[in-house]
């Protein structure tokens, strides 16, 4: 996992699914995130244009999972 993400002042919002009007790819597992699908988005105050988006399980897991599968 990305060290920028542990800092306890990451801001962290949560999209629902009518606001998902992209596709992303989740860095927790390296899935796409379809549009329509609710997520996580986060950013780090040090470094905002490192915003990712997460599916919300691994965002809520990331300090215990490996890193997701390679494409």
């Amino acid at each position: 996992m990305d060290p920028v993400f542990d800092d306890p002042d990451v801001q962290v919002r949560r999209i629902q699914p009518y606001e998902a009007t992209k596709a992303y790819l989740c860095p927790g597992c390296n899935q796409d995130i379809p549009a329509g699908t609710g997520h996580i988005v986060a950013v780090p105050p040090s470094a905002p244009d490192l915003r990712r988006h997460w599916h919300r399980g691994c965002w809520t897991n990331r300090s215990t999972r490996r890193p997701g599968r390679l494409r």
